[in-house]
């Protein structure tokens, strides 16, 4: 979203290039921005647009998500992700040319980051991806006992696909933070928290460019 994005295209001095229909594409000249909004989908047209049309050496998705950790994480604590499932893909077949879209994705990228900030950075993280903003106490609940997840948001596991089309899958970096806990009160809670949360999650990018 624009409030994520803002941080970055004013720390890098990122300049306006170009916009599709609605993602928008902004550059310095080591860095490319896809600013796509929300949804798998519009996640999995930026990724393959970069990968097409530039010489990515790494893919970083950089946002804000929620948490299914409870105490266990506070807001604003970020979570760098090496699993992914999709969550609300649902097939009635075990077939293994299926397991692209079924079975969760692992990213060998090796990435340790010693928290030395003021909040918690969860490495080696557990994300689920769907399609719907979760501000129910009861599902978050059945979440956690079905898949022992950590966080959970909308689009991770489209640019992890993407990548690993392009075997470029160990070459990605996600980077989430923590708005809300999905919980009834998420809807404001989110937009509250969303602004300290994305400058956390950009803390650890710094780290890990610089």
């Amino acid at each position: 979203m624009n409030e994520e994005a803002d941080h970055i295209i004013n720390l890098y001095w990122l300049k306006f290039i170009k916009k599709l229909k609605n993602i928008s594409f902004f550059e310095n000249d080591n860095i490319v921005l896809a600013l796509a909004w929300i949804w798998k989908v519009q996640a999995s047209i930026w990724t393959t647009y970069l990968f097409m049309n530039y010489d990515i050496s790494k893919l970083i998705n950089i946002g804000i998500s929620w948490s299914l950790l409870w105490l266990n994480a506070s807001i604003w604590d970020v979570f760098l992700l090496n699993k992914i499932s999709q969550h609300d893909m649902y097939l009635p077949f075990d077939w293994s040319h299926l397991d692209y879209a079924k079975k969760e994705i692992i990213i060998n990228n090796n990435l340790i980051i010693d928290s030395d900030f003021d909040f918690k950075v969860f490495n080696n993280s557990y994300c689920l991806t769907w399609d719907q903003f979760i501000d129910d106490i009861k599902k978050v609940e059945e979440l956690k006992v079905k898949y022992n997840s950590d966080v959970i948001e909308m689009e991770a596991f489209a640019v992890a696909s993407v990548a690993r089309e392009f075997d470029m899958l160990d070459n990605c970096i996600f980077i989430k933070a923590i708005s809300d806990w999905a919980d009834n009160d998420a809807k404001n809670a989110h937009m509250w928290n969303l602004d300290y949360a994305m400058q956390n999650s950009i803390k650890v990018l710094e780290k890990i460019i610089n």
